[in-house]
């Protein structure tokens, strides 16, 4: 990702669009864009600084402060269940709407994986001798 420009340039553009002149001129002035000259005005407007935003996805996920609510279902389920399953009880006792990759990366974030083959020992178990 790109590095967001100093802020002795955005402070200079936001100055002389403020002195008179239009983003349009002030963007072909300074070599940049005549939008990004116009939003860096909007953010000296709305925020009173020359900072810039911070880049990239914010931190955690939505699902972190359901966290105590998905290992419950983990811990106290009879069965096993599905993320499919984890995806519709978030959505009907929670109200959070989500997909089942986003509850697959937050269980594996903290080291919550199953595997098919201890699963498929339980259920062939009667039939045959399973290698563990």
């Amino acid at each position: 990702m790109a590095r967001a420009y100093g802020i002795d340039l955005r402070k200079r553009v936001v100055e002389a669009i403020e002195g008179g002149l239009s983003t349009r001129a002030a963007g072909r002035r300074f070599a940049i864009g005549e939008s990004t000259a116009g939003a860096w005005h909007r953010d000296w407007k709305r925020k009173g600084t020359y900072e810039p935003d911070r880049q990239g996805q914010p931190e955690g996920s939505k699902l972190d402060t359901q966290k105590a609510f998905i290992l419950s279902l983990i811990e106290t389920d009879d069965k096993d269940i599905s993320l499919a399953e984890i995806v519709d009880r978030l959505e009907t006792d929670k109200g959070v709407g989500t997909c089942q990759s986003l509850v697959s990366k937050f269980l594996k974030k903290r080291g919550i994986t199953w595997k098919k083959d201890r699963a498929r020992c339980r259920a062939a178990a009667r039939r045959r001798p399973c290698r563990a």
